[in-house]
């Protein structure tokens, strides 16, 4: 199997799309299921308490928006920008669990993620494989 990169880009960059995609699809689901441990998150890490359950469900409806689209390729500038800057607001807000790194081994895993959306926003363009995005355009 010897495809060009014309051919192999699309098919990383949609499975980075993906990946990312459902972590932020359970984060998204976690303000309509457990709007309590959102609040508890927003609390610790952003500072902002006493947060009701109606605003975890407007956030969620908004943030369930914003992450279909991006799965779907659509509005790529914006949609990825957008899951790269809530991404990368949630991975610095999480500074004092890195100081603590043996106890928070898992607060790590967001930096691999880091780097994935700041790829896909990078290389939105030849993100194309199952794109809204790259369908609307001609030629594709």
């Amino acid at each position: 199997m010897h495809h060009n990169i014309e051919q192999r880009l699309p098919i990383a960059l949609f499975t980075l799309r993906l990946g990312v995609f459902i972590v932020m699809l359970m984060w998204t689901l976690d303000k309509f299921v457990q709007p309590e441990h959102s609040a508890g998150v927003f609390a610790n890490f952003y500072g902002l308490s006493g947060l009701g359950p109606s605003i975890f469900m407007i956030l969620g409806i908004a943030q369930l928006v914003l992450v279909l689209a991006f799965v779907a390729g659509a509005f790529r500038r914006l949609t990825y920008g957008l899951v790269f800057l809530l991404h990368a607001v949630s991975t610095f807000s999480s500074w004092a669990k890195y100081l603590d790194a043996f106890n928070n081994l898992l607060f790590f895993a967001a930096w691999p993620m880091l780097a994935a959306c700041f790829a896909l926003y990078l290389l939105r363009d030849q993100d194309t494989l199952f794109s809204v995005d790259a369908a609307r355009k001609p030629g594709r």
